[in-house]
C-alpha cells in the first residue's frame, strides 16, 4: 500500500467504529476487531475510574498509557490518535485544571465522539484538533507528555511521527505510549494484508527498531515493555483481521503460525533532553 492508501484504509476503518459507537455507545470496539471481547483490548480500564461510559466502550487501544506515564497536575498532555477521546479525559483529570490535555485525530467521526464524550463527563480542560501525526498542528515546545493508545504502529511514517513527537515537547518532555511491537519479523506476504495493517499487527516496529528509531528522533532512554502477550487461541479469535484475501500459497492456519509469539502489546518510554 502507499502511504495514501494506508491512510485511507485506517480512516475508514475508525471512521467506521465510531459511527458504531455514536449509534450504539455501549457497543464495545477495538482496533482489531468490533468485538468487545478481543483479547488486545479487553480489561485494560478495570477498576479505572473512567471519566465516561461511552467514552469506555468507544476505547480503541492496546494499554491504558494513562496509568502509566505518571502525569503530574498542571502539565500539558498531548494524545496523538486520541480516538473517542478516553485517555485524553483520564489525562485531563490526572493534570487538574492547571493543566491541559489534548487530543489529535484525523477522523472527524471520531472528533465527534470525543467531544460528545467530553461533555457528557462534564470536562473542561480537554481540546480535539483535527490533524495526522505525522504533521501535529501545535508549535514547537508545547507538550510535557506524549502519550498514544495503539496508534503509532499505524502510521505509514513512523520516523515523520517520532520527528513530531520530538519537536513538541519541552525539553524534559515525555514520550509515554502504548503500543503494538514485534517480538520478531514477520513475513512480508502478511504486510500487504489491509486487515492485519489497520487491525495494528502488520505495521508494527520490531521491539529494538522502535528503540532506535526513537534514538535517531532525539529522544534518550528509550525502552519498551512489553505489557501483554497473545496466545493462539487469542490469534484465532483475532483472525477477522485477515479477511477472505489471503496472499496467494497461505492458509489462515499458516498465518496464524507465522504471528504465533511475533508481536506483544508494550508500553515505550523516552525523554527529551533538557
Amino acid at each position: 500500500m502507499t502511504q495514501q492508501g494506508t491512510h485511507d484504509a485506517v480512516r475508514d476503518r475508525y471512521a467506521a467504529a465510531a459511527r458504531e459507537a455514536l449509534e450504539s455507545p455501549t457497543t464495545g470496539t477495538s482496533c482489531c476487531s468490533t468485538q468487545a471481547t478481543d483479547p488486545i483490548t479487553v480489561g485494560l480500564y478495570e477498576g479505572s475510574d473512567t471519566p465516561s461510559d461511552a467514552a469506555l466502550a468507544a476505547s480503541l487501544g492496546c494499554g491504558n498509557p494513562t496509568a502509566l506515564a505518571e502525569l503530574a497536575t498542571g502539565e500539558d498532555v498531548l494524545d496523538l490518535g486520541s480516538g473517542g477521546g478516553l485517555d485524553v479525559l483520564l489525562s485531563a483529570r490526572r493534570v487538574g485544571p492547571t493543566g491541559t490535555a489534548h487530543g489529535l485525530d484525523m477522523t472527524d467521526e471520531m472528533l465527534d465522539l470525543a467531544r460528545r464524550n467530553q461533555a457528557e463527563a462534564g470536562i473542561e480542560n480537554a481540546q480535539f484538533h483535527r490533524g495526522t501525526i505525522e504533521q501535529v498542528p501545535m508549535p514547537d515546545a508545547s507538550i510535557d507528555v506524549i502519550i498514544s493508545n495503539c496508534v503509532i504502529n499505524l502510521s505509514p511514517d513512523k520516523d515523520a511521527v517520532l520527528a513530531e513527537a520530538h519537536r513538541v515537547l519541552r525539553d524534559g518532555g515525555r514520550f509515554a505510549v502504548s503500543d503494538i511491537v514485534l517480538l520478531r519479523e514477520i513475513p512480508d506476504a502478511l504486510r500487504g494484508i489491509v486487515g492485519l495493517w489497520t487491525g495494528c499487527v502488520s505495521g508494527a516496529l520490531l521491539d529494538s527498531d522502535y528503540v532506535a528509531r526513537l534514538g535517531d528522533a532525539g529522544f534518550t532512554d528509550a525502552c519498551v515493555e512489553v505489557t501483554r502477550t497473545f496466545d493462539r487461541d487469542d490469534l484465532q479469535r483475532m483472525s477477522d483481521m485477515v479477511g477472505d484475501h489471503l496472499p496467494e500459497g497461505w492458509t489462515l492456519t499458516a498465518i496464524i503460525d507465522a504471528l504465533d509469539g511475533a508481536f506483544a502489546s508494550a508500553f515505550v518510554r523516552a525523554r527529551k533532553e533538557s
